[in-house]
């Protein structure tokens, strides 16, 4: 019977973070194991880590899918052991010890893989049962799991961490928690950023797991600054396809009327993806923005306290200007006015991104330019304004 009056065994996950970040410690600097001093032994990670096995050694027993990693650590113990003892100068002496700290390194290397490799299959496997779960789960523990999630995806692609994923099919579960009403507008959110990350980390393979149109009509009803981020990173990753699928679900009025949300932030974000939408968008997306009267509504908001015309920063100058130095000031000059006017010369920028962008032929982008130029005619107060912003379309004025 154990003694109540005994401390708690240490957390598995902390005693594998504390692990990992030794062995990464050791990989990412065998050299210092060669170079320890004499009467230290090893390096100061080889002794965390030799330290942290003792202490874990009940802790892996009871796993059996952290055996492989006991058995990397009793290797560490064995080489760390068998190190020579020789600190001479000779060349034999110093091809000993290198060889000795790579297969340190090597071993070190296999443990920070092996507590990877758990703690993947630790957060899958919770977020898979959480997602289960009805009204998906406990709130905090789901969206602390997401964001993990998020972060390892973003770190970079990986067979394993694949496979992993592929298996557990939680792709699938995201997209119907998304979906689905019952779960919390900030898990939904979360779960947003996670299936944009999951996308980023390999488009190829997720993208087409599950219909795009319901997780596009899910990111708009929620109708925030986070799902409307969610859905430019889509669009960014996913480009004319994505944008095809907004168009023939009908969404595209949806997002224009963010404009006039009395959220300041979901306006910024729907403008980025108005941009995005400009960018990548083929003829039937363009003509169904400038339909639903974007172009009316954009010279509305460069005419707002937050618009302002960047044709004012003098950035046509900057052609004359042949020093990057001063170059590089004038566009950060520009940063720093979008930032506290983010509707600045909008209408040009969204011209430019049609101009600029993937998704138009050379005729359409002409046509649509001079579209634009008549609805601006039409939207302007005045003579002076449709002449400044028709300028700025004609120039191009863009960030």
């Amino acid at each position: 019977m154990e003694d109540p009056n005994d401390p708690a065994p240490p957390d598995v996950l902390s005693v594998l973070e504390a692990l990992k970040k030794a062995s990464h410690d050791l990989h990412s600097d065998p050299k210092s194991t060669a170079a320890a001093p004499p009467d230290s032994g090893c390096s100061p990670a080889v002794k965390a880590l030799l330290e942290l096995e003792t202490e874990s050694d009940s802790l892996l027993s009871r796993d059996p899918n952290l055996s492989a990693l006991s058995a990397h650590l009793s290797t560490l113990r064995s080489l760390v052991s068998a190190q020579p003892k020789s600190r001479g100068h000779g060349l034999g002496s110093f091809l000993a010890r290198r060889a000795s700290a790579h297969s340190i390194s090597r071993v070190a290397e296999s443990i920070e893989s092996e507590i990877q490799a758990w703690i993947d299959r630790e957060t899958v496997e919770k977020l898979v049962a959480g997602l289960r779960g009805k009204g998906c789960g406990d709130e905090e523990e789901l969206v602390q799991l997401l964001s993990q999630l998020e972060a390892r995806v973003l770190r970079g692609f990986e067979r394993e961490l694949q496979d992993l994923l592929l298996r557990s099919r939680l792709f699938g579960l995201l997209e119907t928690a998304l979906c689905n009403q019952n779960c919390s507008k900030r898990i939904r959110e979360h779960i947003g950023f996670a299936i944009a990350a999951l996308i980023r980390f390999n488009k190829d393979v997720f993208v087409g797991q599950v219909p795009m149109g319901a997780t596009i009509r899910a990111l708009i009803t929620m109708a925030s600054a986070h799902s409307l981020r969610v859905l430019c990173s889509l669009i960014k990753s996913i480009k004319s396809p994505l944008v095809d699928e907004i168009e023939s679900n009908g969404q595209i009025p949806k997002i224009i009327n963010f404009l006039s949300h009395e959220d300041l932030q979901v306006k910024v974000v729907a403008m980025d993806c108005i941009l995005e939408i400009g960018y990548f968008g083929r003829k039937e997306a363009i003509e169904a923005m400038i339909e639903e009267g974007l172009v009316k509504k954009l010279v509305e908001l460069q005419r707002s306290e937050l618009g302002g015309d960047l044709i004012d920063l003098g950035r046509f100058e900057e052609s004359e200007v042949e020093t990057e130095s001063v170059t590089n000031a004038g566009k950060s000059k520009t940063r720093r006015f979008l930032e506290s006017h983010p509707f600045a010369s909008c209408v040009a920028r969204f011209a430019v991104q049609l101009e600029v962008g993937e998704g138009l032929r050379g005729r359409e982008k002409r046509a649509f330019k001079q579209e634009i130029l008549a609805r601006v005619r039409e939207a302007s107060a005045n003579d002076a304004e449709a002449a400044t912003i028709i300028a700025e379309v004609l120039w191009g004025s863009s960030p």
